[in-house]
């Protein structure tokens, strides 16, 4: 079963790598991963969705929050949340078509970033299951090209994140020498 997690972490080299390394080890596999820097530039925020076995699902979040960078992993697959997902599809089509196009991707509320002779470019977000009919429809209507972004999901519980203070280190910690 997928498992939606998201993982407070320090924006350093090596963060990534330990993380998706953790998956690796346990042979879990990820479905997608989003990453950003949050509006502290030393943290950035993850979203990964990762197929676990719904039983060890606490475990996972267990092992993510002992990684070094790690600030807070939540599960946030049966929690209050909400995620989306991004997808950018490039349609080619004949002109006779093209009013028939944007009328379905106006019911779909997805946007045109581009528009050519040859065709549309078009944005739309939502759940996932949303975009596979979104896709599907489109691609009765000629050649496409598909682009995910993976989803992202916020938490809507509001918890204030408790992190202790760092620990001072450096010159003015060392006994004076006299």
């Amino acid at each position: 079963m997928l498992q939606i997690i998201s993982v407070l972490v320090e924006n350093k080299p090596g963060a990534l790598m330990r993380i998706t390394g953790l998956f690796t080890a346990r042979n879990y596999n990820i479905e997608s991963l989003t990453v950003a820097r949050t509006l502290d530039p030393t943290l950035s925020r993850m979203t990964i969705v990762a197929d676990v076995d719904p039983k060890i699902r606490a475990q996972v979040i267990k092992q993510i929050n002992k990684l070094i960078n790690v600030l807070q992993a939540t599960d946030l697959t049966d929690s209050p949340a909400v995620s989306r997902e991004m997808v950018l599809l490039r349609i080619r089509s004949t002109m006779e078509s093209r009013t028939a196009i944007l009328k379905e991707a106006e019911i779909f509320t997805a946007r045109v970033v581009d528009s050519t002779v040859d065709g549309f470019a078009l944005e739309a977000t939502g759940d996932p299951e949303k975009l596979d009919e979104f896709i599907d429809v489109m691609r009765s209507y000629g050649e496409i090209q598909v682009t995910r972004s993976g989803i992202l999901a916020v938490s809507l519980d509001m918890k204030k994140l408790r992190l202790s203070a760092p620990i001072p280190t450096g010159p003015e910690l060392e006994p004076a020498i006299k």
